[in-house]
């Protein structure tokens, strides 16, 4: 009972990102094709750029939740500080020096405008960078603390500001995707702001410095966790990030190649916004074992199979809903008869990689709440390395793009295979510490 009163609140927090990216995908189809296939790599981009700190939750959660289950309450002092620290240099290297040269990369051999739509697009985004990844950090503490429901008011917030802004930017002053980035903007903005103060007040003492400032000033006692344990944690979990954005990046860029543009790339944009809307309900399962495994101790092999089989349900569910919308109900997401034609054959493909998706996301969850970093960053090393080769020859070849999400399921198959093997060999050593 305790695991479902944290899921469902989570997975509200997991998929209110992929939700503003599908929503502005949902707004772009109601434009042209050529509008919506310039959200593939903007919103690649975007996405991309915010995932790669997400090192930052995953260290912030678990070792938040250790600490806790340890009976050590001083531990997010540091992880917090240093997530502000990082801040100030995720601003100007991705906030305010975004240009043409890297969103390039994925629209290469596509329409003549898809460049300068797909810029603007991340122009306006980027701008909610910053407080995006405070508000991500500040959910992620609240996570470990086993704390769900506090964050939901920020979604609350960002949902109405997404909506209002869409309904007066989009249908009245016909902004276009413009109008949508202006109105995702300011939903992630009315979200952090509105977590920043209940936040503060839960999970830091009263007259806390955030870590920024030394202990001989704040006068309070040592840590449990420093900054170094804090990036000793964080560094391999940016592998493992870094991993996953390069296999959609290298995805994105096959898809931008391939023949029959811009109803290709669209089609491929829409496949890749309904897996990112599928993934949180699995996400939320990874979450579940980082922050209940270390206090279950020796029981906790019978949580991660529990686990294990929920998430196959969830992701067999997923796989049939997101499947079906794009075999029967293409109309949902796009109005263009061409770009329905280009989205059905990717049906399959896409319920096949979002099913595989669920042993490697609860697999991965338990790996990183048992601290096996090394082996986790070195699969994702061997699997990113082997897909750039694969998509080029797809690229080369001018396959359907059906042939880039068939790349995709086999190396979730992959991975998925290496991370539940090294479940199940080391399951008896597990239970014997």
């Amino acid at each position: 009972r305790s695991l479902l009163k944290f899921y469902f609140p989570c997975l509200a927090l997991w998929i209110s990102g992929p939700l503003l990216s599908l929503v502005d995908t949902t707004v772009g189809a109601a434009g042209s094709a050529a509008q919506l296939a310039a959200l593939g790599p903007a919103t690649t981009f975007i996405d991309g750029s915010l995932y790669l700190f997400a090192f930052l939750n995953v260290a912030t959660t678990n070792l938040y939740a250790s600490a806790l289950a340890t009976a050590a309450k001083t531990s997010l002092y540091s992880g917090i500080g240093l997530m502000v620290f990082l801040l100030a240099v995720a601003r100007p290297l991705i906030a305010l020096y975004i240009g043409e040269w890297y969103i390039r990369l994925y629209c290469i051999l596509s329409s003549p405008g898809l460049l300068d739509a797909a810029h603007s697009y991340v122009k306006i985004r980027a701008l909610s960078m910053p407080t995006s990844l405070l508000g991500g950090v500040l959910q992620a503490a609240l996570l470990g603390a086993k704390d769900s429901v506090t964050p939901l008011v920020s979604i609350l917030y960002s949902t109405i500001v997404n909506v209002c802004g869409d309904y007066l930017l989009v249908n009245r002053f016909h902004m276009g995707l413009k109008g949508a980035a202006i109105a995702t903007l300011c939903a992630q903005l009315a979200g952090t702001v509105a977590m920043i103060g209940p936040a503060r007040r839960e999970l830091l003492s009263k007259g806390s410095s955030l870590g920024l400032l030394p202990r001989w000033i704040t006068k309070r006692a040592p840590d449990e966790i420093n900054a170094k344990t804090f990036l000793k944690f964080a560094a391999p979990v940016l592998t493992l990030i870094l991993g996953k954005i390069s296999a959609f990046g290298f995805m994105t860029n096959a898809a931008a190649g391939l023949p029959g543009q811009p109803a290709t790339l669209a089609a491929h944009q829409i496949a890749l916004s309904l897996f990112f809307f599928a993934s949180p309900f699995l996400e939320v399962i990874s979450q579940l074992s980082q922050a209940y495994l270390p206090s279950y101790g020796a029981e906790s092999n019978r949580l991660v199979f529990r686990l294990e089989k929920v998430g196959i349900l969830v992701g067999a569910l997923m796989a049939g809903v997101v499947g079906g919308i794009i075999a029967f109900l293409p109309g949902i997401v796009t109005k263009d008869a061409t770009v329905q034609t280009a989205v059905k054959p990717l049906a399959a493909t896409l319920a096949a990689g979002v099913a595989l998706t669920a042993p490697v996301a609860v697999s991965e969850g338990t790996l990183i709440a048992r601290k096996e970093l090394s082996y986790l960053a070195g699969v994702y090393f061997v699997s990113t390395a082997l897909l750039p080769p694969v998509l080029r020859r797809i690229r080369s070849g001018g396959g359907p793009v059906s042939q880039v999400w068939v790349c995709f399921a086999l190396f979730q198959l992959f991975r998925s295979a290496c991370f539940l093997g090294r479940i199940l060999t080391t399951s008896g050593t597990k239970d014997k510490e």
